[in-house]
């Protein structure tokens, strides 16, 4: 599988969406590499009466001219940004449209809002659905609730936020953090949580029963060991906190400080019962701040590094 240096973002024309296509655009910008924009729309069937109890589908054409209408506002709204952009109207499942092409693409990014009539079929699952799925890092860029059209997300990237937690999925995620704050010269903090309350043995350094001040110095050493590795070869400096606590409840306090969290998925193949793990998924809930969801497939499929054909805007 052989992913282009592309960061796809799906758009409806909702605030939400359009949101996220602005987070892409700087992603894009920064990074060197093309912006695609897509529009997908899935055309409605019902059952036909007929004998056979078959199905027929509806004109699409006004669907079509609308999403179309959609897809060409927003490749206007960005033509002039100094970044090479194309556009695709697809039909189908939107979720699906965007999982298909993430097998290509070195990034996506959706918004988490939609809104009511056609528009909604792009969002709103699809922020959910996406990320435990595709093939490629998810960035979902949230639409908080009292913002309004023109809100845009919080850019340039200068804070980022890792959950560690010892799994190969967090690592693959720590590693992708990595690349991301050196492309934009951000501080990067990496956390692992340790849920003492909930006893010992939750995470895979964790020792036996000891007091807390022990527990967190033994997890302290692992991140440090886990951080160090990930770094070798590299000059980023990497900030490092084991704390007491819910990975997912502290990673969304942090995100109320910094520009983007990071975290892992251990998505498994195929779409029947297919989940995110629970941390990413109520970060994804509870997020202040655009989320980076990285499944650890992309350790086999061939994902080029994000320093490959970067080309940094001044």
């Amino acid at each position: 599988m052989e992913h282009e240096q592309v960061v796809l973002v799906g758009v409806d024309g909702s605030p939400a969406s359009l949101n996220a296509l602005e987070w892409a655009v700087a992603q894009a910008r920064q990074v060197g590499w093309r912006l695609h924009l897509v529009c997908a729309y899935a055309v409605p069937t019902f059952a036909a009466a007929s004998l056979d109890g078959g199905y027929a589908a509806l004109d699409d054409t006004a669907i079509r001219e609308g999403a179309q209408a959609v897809l060409d506002e927003a490749v206007a709204r960005v033509s002039q940004r100094d970044v090479e952009v194309t556009s695709a109207l697809e039909t189908g499942d939107p979720a699906g449209v965007l999982v298909d092409l993430s097998k290509q693409v070195c990034l996506v990014v959706v918004g988490t809002r939609g809104r009511s009539g056609f528009a909604e079929r792009v969002l709103g699952t699809v922020s959910s659905a996406l990320p435990a799925h595709a093939h490629c890092p998810t960035v979902v860029v949230p639409l908080l609730d009292g913002e309004d059209d023109d809100t845009t997300p919080p850019l340039p990237i200068n804070r980022i936020v890792v959950g560690v937690d010892g799994s190969d999925s967090a690592k693959v995620a720590l590693n992708r953090a990595i690349e991301q704050a050196e492309v934009w010269q951000a501080e990067l903090t990496a956390v692992v949580a340790v849920p003492i309350g909930a006893g010992a043995g939750v995470l895979g350094w964790l020792p036996a029963a000891v007091d807390r001040e022990s527990v967190l110095a033994d997890v302290k050493e692992g991140l440090n060991v886990t951080v160090d590795r990930a770094l070798e070869g590299r000059e980023l400096v990497v900030r490092r906190h084991a704390l007491d606590g819910n990975g997912a409840a502290l990673l969304s306090e942090f995100s109320t400080a910094v520009d983007l969290v990071v975290v892992g998925s251990r998505g498994r193949g195929g779409f029947a019962g297919m989940l995110l793990g629970s941390t990413s998924q109520q970060v994804l809930h509870h997020t202040a701040c655009p989320v980076m969801v990285v499944p650890s497939r992309i350790q086999d499929e061939g994902l080029p590094p994000m320093e490959r054909g970067w080309r940094r805007r001044k």
